[in-house]
């Protein structure tokens, strides 16, 4: 029979067969679960021999909130609270929690935010939802892009980031109905693209892609995107640019990490809310060159427009 934790209700019958004078064996029958669960519940939790569930159920609560995994040093919840103002996503949090050798889940982090919420913090403004609670759900008919193939099917060289050329996209939204911006990514360089559109239309999203790449289309051989519907028309960018689009799993943004980050960065130039129609395209080219010349840890420091640069001239 495989272990289950007991619940309150569970408990409740328990107790009303002690005062049954039923045995252990028969009450663990009773209730499905392993005599040794009943045995242990009665050894922890009765007290004076006396078996009050509420008073288990109680005790049981206040264990589980001192286990190890719900001792989160100060520290480390510092760090997640400043990533997550960085505009980081709870999964990429996750981790570099993880790679740091962290146990802290991205379930963790999005509790805690809700938590900080109810208790009139802000934590929650700084999620790609916004006030909406992290949530998994099968998406409809209309929504599922037409001939998309999965990044299971993408060539294993791209992981690898060994080979110059592959992208990801992604978009930055702005205030609602003021537009948005098309961000793109190399993953070896780090090297940063981004246009500003009118809206979230697959059109115009279709045409900023392509005006975008299109000056290093011999350096663009694949392109991962999420599962938004702007990028319905990803046929049009194939064609256009002589290259193949992947997606991403649904909900899996640490997917193109590297974009998500830079993003990040972007969001210290343009600000969530922003109305996009006040801000003109010299801006969003100023902090595209600041973006592209701040030295990368990733790259020994270099900066990814000087990567960039010497990659062109060495394919």
């Amino acid at each position: 029979m495989n272990y289950q934790q007991l619940t309150e209700g569970k408990r409740y019958q328990i107790s009303a067969l002690l005062e049954q004078k039923m045995s252990v064996p028969n009450i663990a029958n009773a209730i499905k679960c392993h005599k040794a669960t009943v045995y242990r519940e009665l050894k922890r939790n009765r007290q004076a021999k006396r078996y009050c569930p509420k008073e288990a159920h109680t005790l049981c609560l206040t264990r589980r909130k001192r286990s190890a995994k719900y001792r989160i040093p100060t520290k480390t919840i510092n760090y997640i609270r400043t990533l997550i103002e960085f505009d980081w996503s709870p999964e990429q949090v996750f981790n570099v929690l993880r790679l740091c050798g962290v146990p802290v889940s991205h379930e963790w982090i999005y509790q805690y935010i809700h938590d900080d919420k109810r208790l009139k913090g802000t934590l929650y403004r700084h999620l790609r939802q916004g006030h909406k609670r992290y949530r998994k759900g099968k998406r409809t008919k209309d929504d599922v892009i037409k001939n998309a193939v999965s990044i299971e099917e993408r060539p294993d060289i791209v992981d690898t980031r060994k080979r110059f050329g592959d992208w990801e996209i992604d978009t930055v939204l702005g205030k609602s109905g003021t537009g948005l911006i098309v961000t793109l990514l190399e993953r070896t360089t780090h090297f940063y693209l981004i246009k500003k559109v009118n809206s979230k239309s697959a059109i115009d999203v279709t045409q900023a892609t392509i005006e975008l790449l299109m000056p290093f289309k011999d350096h663009v051989h694949t392109i991962t995107a999420d599962n938004g519907r702007e990028f319905a028309h990803h046929a049009t960018i194939e064609e256009a640019l002589d290259t193949k689009v992947y997606f991403a799993h649904p909900y899996s943004s640490w997917e193109r990490g590297a974009n998500e980050n830079s993003n990040g960065l972007l969001r210290q130039y343009v600000r969530k809310g922003t109305d996009l129609r006040e801000i003109e395209d010299g801006v969003i080219h100023w902090a595209m060159t600041r973006i592209n010349y701040r030295p990368r840890k990733c790259l020994e420091f270099k900066q990814p427009a000087v990567v960039f640069k010497e990659m062109c001239l060495a394919a």
